[in-house]
């Protein structure tokens, strides 16, 4: 049995961003998101320790749920500038690493990692998927674990069956139903109009799905819920199966091809030289000691 780190790769970086003061090369290359990206990245590489590593990212057109709803992420702000020039360089670091960076148009990397956990699953590893976004918890099970970035990049928590079912009283497989009943304003996903989160979770405590509580709602007491249930019910359903993950994404995915490889690191040494990344320079260690092996590690 081996073990999988999934990297939600906008999600981290966006929290980099966000978390960490602007600041930019000599030259004026803004660098605060790749800086605490590659942080959190070396943390994870020296704790984790893991045989598989992958990154995924969103491909930046359409998916099928805004070809399903066409308000879906209606309204997010935009991307700021200073963020989107990053990711080139982002990607050049990811490749120093030799770690594989995975999109799919008319996919969200939230599918793709859904898709890669459940394949790494299946032929016996263990899963760490890092995001930010809390959908990804409905991915959770005795074998995969979402390492959530609360806040920033240093304040995590490792969400689990037991997480769950301590924080909300969910299983996984509910958690699109929570998302179906009281919305997601992030994504735009509209859910049924005064149902917040603690009605949601009684509801689910009591009847287990959408679907059930939409089949018995004789048995709602309360006059209001009842109502706007009985008006929303649609929107319930849609908003639950725009927010379930597709674990079936059509992808090119090779478990072998995110084996751990030894980075390049020659090239990181260059690109933190030209990121000027002192602190990071100095985990590589003296440069006549650097060891260029084109394989993958040995366990």
């Amino acid at each position: 049995m081996g073990k999988m780190i999934l990297i939600d790769g906008y999600s981290l970086a966006n929290r980099a961003f966000y978390a960490l003061p602007m600041f930019t090369t000599s030259k004026g290359v803004p660098t605060n998101a790749v800086y605490g990206f590659t942080t959190m990245l070396f943390r994870l590489l020296e704790e984790e320790d893991p045989d598989y590593v992958a990154v995924a990212f969103d491909a930046g057109a359409p998916t099928f749920r805004h070809e399903e709803y066409a308000e879906y992420k209606a309204g997010r702000r935009e991307t700021p500038g200073e963020l989107r020039e990053q990711f080139p360089l982002l990607r050049d670091l990811l490749a120093a690493f030799r770690i594989p960076v995975f999109a799919q148009p008319g996919f969200e990397a939230d599918d793709l990692l859904g898709t890669m956990a459940r394949k790494a699953e299946a032929a016996g590893h263990r899963v760490l998927i890092v995001t930010g976004d809390r959908d990804a918890f409905q991915l959770v099970s005795p074998a995969v674990t979402v390492l959530y970035t609360r806040r920033g990049i240093s304040e995590v928590e490792r969400v689990d069956p037991a997480y769950l079912e301590a924080r909300y009283g969910l299983t996984p497989s509910q958690i699109p139903d929570l998302k179906g009943l009281m919305g997601d304003p992030t994504d735009n996903i509209p859910g049924v109009p005064g149902i917040g989160e603690k009605t949601a979770l009684r509801l689910l405590h009591e009847f287990g799905s959408v679907e059930a509580i939409l089949a018995n709602l004789d048995r709602i007491t309360r006059p209001k819920e009842r109502e706007a249930l009985a008006a929303h019910g649609e929107t319930a359903r849609r908003s639950k199966h725009l927010a379930t993950i597709d674990c079936a994404a059509a992808i090119d995915f090779d478990l072998e091809d995110c084996r751990r490889r030894e980075p390049d690191h020659r090239e990181l040494r260059r690109l933190f030289l030209a990121l000027e990344f002192k602190s990071l320079l100095e985990r590589l260690g003296p440069e006549e000691e650097e060891k260029k092996i084109e394989g993958p590690r040995e366990s």
